[in-house]
């Protein structure tokens, strides 16, 4: 972190507009190895300061304010971003702290935050403090081009300046103040001690106290405009657009954060589209975005990144696959791949060994029971080979497992005969199942269920539970390791749920098709959940977080900086027509490493390397990670037995292989220990 002298940080701190004399203003570093003080100074009378540091080169850089006499009142701003992350250092040489960079600063980096700073791991970190800018300009204390760029974004600006009122009334720490931070109190929970924390607790449990924290700032007029109504979640969503970002079907994240999307149609029509969008961890166009070529057509409900970093997308109109490097260049020909008789591709997913497997689901249109899997050996489309059996009807999405195996939903139904005829209402019984398949790439076992009925998406936890959304009767299912259902999770019928993600806390998200929306469910881990919640609780709203920027959902993707992407594939059921943009729900998940190593795993600032099968620091350029190795990182009740099931072996050979790790008793196993396994 050591670095040449910066050029000096000035900046004025106000509350309510005003300019704030004789606070306390310090800059602090925060990066994995946690927070550093860089400098500090008090503000003069025209709330102004000045403080020399030397600039460290990674992590993030940011101030906070607080004065003695107004205890309560905690400012805070970003100010740069390191390298390391995904995208360009930044750093300001002026800086305004005021409510609105506070609110900007905590939800931005809400997974990050704690009483001793701010601080985590790369690149998470730097990409969650570039998200701040989208949301704040530091150097005016005014929103930031993002929410202001895109009149979809108007819901989140009016939140995020009702935020700000309602730390303004902490400016002259009256009883109002009190007020604010008790109703910004989580159940069991300590009253937060000023306002840092209690933002804090909203973008973390943003349920709370919707109605009484509206009246406490309805007259309020600091920062406008500002809600006029109280909202249904304290959430900051982001729709982010560029040329060609249309009808947005699947994401996959890539390991710098960077957030790869297929497009169904051309803007306007329902014409075939030839891009593939990739946007910055900031919702920013990259590596040269839109990208045409490589044979794409159309691209499907399917995405998945290799162990080079290479991605891979269907080409659902050219009955093809697509594939880009990691730094965008088209791979595949003009035509796309082929092989293995491809008829209209969907889910794709790439095991431990790095071979490619694909849903080969016959399209929206044909009779039951079409359908195979495609699989192409380490990748190599020439080593093509099908399965096929009666397992397979119209296969939809594919995840694997961390044994290798793979679990492939089974659709049943036309998708397009239903969307055209307008027969939502009289499908009757639409059935669908979920094949498992071994590493031997030959089915083990097909999961029925009468909770099935148009199975689209599937997640795997870090315990190797399947969750399963199915369409038509808006459920979702989960299912043991062993292919048993373990629960079946009701959401409201308008909800059409299409897609899961699950996030570094095994929470259960789901995206809504049929009525614009993102649900959270409590997942295994009910430790991460509020007291009193099980598996399966719905922990947002009753109908799932919403917000005007959020149009009908086709995919979700949690990243490494916590936060939630949206892909909003239609902006109208009937006549379909195509959604414009991503949205990004801001550090409102537990960060996730990406892309997938297959089960959702938190980055750590403890262990050797941040995210399981990336190098260590000590590792030599060039060397890569041994994809036939997996990592699982213990969570609380965790038992070797149970983590052994899940993943294929016996608890005897998984302690055997860490034992290193465990020590000499394998019934002492604790949270955060990393186990290997093949």
């Amino acid at each position: 972190m050591n670095a040449p002298a910066a050029a000096p940080l000035h900046g004025t701190v106000t509350g309510e507009g005003k300019p704030l004399h004789g606070v306390h203003v310090t800059l602090f570093a925060g990066s994995r190895s946690g927070v550093k003080e860089l400098g500090r100074a008090t503000t003069d009378r025209t709330g102004s300061f000045t403080i020399s540091y030397a600039k460290p080169a990674a992590g993030v850089l940011y101030v906070e304010a607080a004065a003695t006499d107004r205890s309560r009142l905690r400012l805070r701003s970003v100010v740069g971003v390191g390298e390391g992350g995904g995208v360009p250092a930044r750093t300001v040489g002026t800086v305004r702290i005021n409510e609105l960079t506070t609110v900007a600063t905590t939800y931005a980096l809400a997974q990050f935050s704690d009483r001793h700073g701010i601080a985590g791991p790369s690149p998470g970190l730097q990409n969650a403090a570039a998200t701040f800018f989208s949301l704040a300009d530091p150097v005016t204390g005014r929103p930031g081009g993002v929410v202001k760029s895109d009149s979809a974004n108007g819901e989140t600006l009016a939140t995020l300046n009702t935020l700000a009122n309602l730390v303004s009334v902490c400016a002259a720490d009256t009883p109002r103040c009190t007020q604010l931070l008790r109703l910004a109190t989580p159940r069991t929970r300590s009253m937060p001690a000023d306002t840092v924390q209690a933002v804090l607790n909203l973008a973390q449990h943003p349920t709370l106290s919707p109605a009484g924290l509206q009246a406490l700032v309805r007259t309020s007029r600091a920062f406008a405009p500002a809600l006029t109504a109280p909202p249904e979640a304290w959430i900051l969503a982001l729709r982010h657009t560029e040329a060609d970002l249309y009808s947005p079907g699947r994401i996959a994240l890539d390991a710098k954060g960077n957030a790869w999307a297929t497009n169904n149609w051309l803007p306007g029509t329902r014409k075939s589209s030839p891009y593939v969008t990739v946007l910055d961890p900031a919702g920013h166009p990259a590596l040269g975005s839109p990208i045409r070529g490589g044979g794409m057509d159309g691209g499907a409900w399917g995405m998945a990144i290799d162990h080079g970093g290479s991605v891979w997308a269907p080409s659902y109109a050219g009955n093809a696959m697509v594939k880009y490097s990691a730094a965008g260049i088209p791979l595949s020909p003009a035509t796309g791949w082929k092989n293995g008789g491809l008829v209209h591709p969907q889910g794709v997913a790439v095991d431990q060994r790095g071979n490619l497997w694909i849903a080969n689901s016959y399209g929206l249109k044909g009779a039951a029971g079409l359908g195979s899997v495609v699989v192409y050996p380490q990748g190599t489309p020439s080593k093509a080979f099908t399965v096929t059996g009666s397992d397979f009807n119209h296969p939809f999405a594919l995840q694997i497992d961390g044994s290798g195996r793979a679990w492939v939903t089974n659709s049943h139904i036309d998708f397009d005969q239903l969307m055209e005829t307008r027969q939502a209402g009289s499908l009757g019984k639409v059935g669908g199942s979920v094949t498992i398949m071994g590493r031997d790439f030959k089915p083990i076992r097909s999961v029925r269920s009468s909770s099935f009925q148009g199975p689209v998406g599937i997640a795997l936890d870090s315990r190797g539970n399947a969750w399963v959304a199915s369409l038509f009767n808006s459920t979702v299912t989960e299912i043991r390791p062993d292919g048993n259902i373990a629960g079946v999770h009701q959401l409201p019928r308008s909800v059409f749920p299409w897609s899961v993600a699950v996030d570094g806390q095994d929470r259960v998200w789901v995206a809504g098709f049929g009525n614009a929306s993102v649900s959270l469910l409590c997942g295994t881990n009910t430790a991460a959940c509020p007291p009193g919640a099980s598996t399966g609780t719905v922990l947002s709203p009753a109908q799932g977080f919403r917000n005007k920027a959020i149009q009908h959902l086709t995919a979700v993707q949690i990243d490494a900086s916590g936060n939630v992407w949206l892909a909003n594939n239609w902006s109208k059921i009937i006549p379909p027509t195509g959604g414009v943009g991503m949205v990004e729900l801001v550090g409102l998940a537990a960060p996730v490493c990406t892309p997938l190593t297959p089960l959702p795993v938190r980055p750590s600032s403890t262990a050797p390397n941040a995210c399981p099968g990336q190098p260590t620091p000590a590792d030599p350029p060039g060397r890569q990670p041994d994809p036939n190795i997996n990592h699982y990182a213990v969570r609380r009740g965790d038992t070797l037995a149970g983590i052994g099931s899940g993943h294929g072996e016996s608890w005897q050979e998984l302690y055997r292989r860490n034992k290193a790790v465990l020590g000499h008793n394998p019934h002492l196993i604790q949270p955060g220990q990393t186990l290997t396994f093949h």
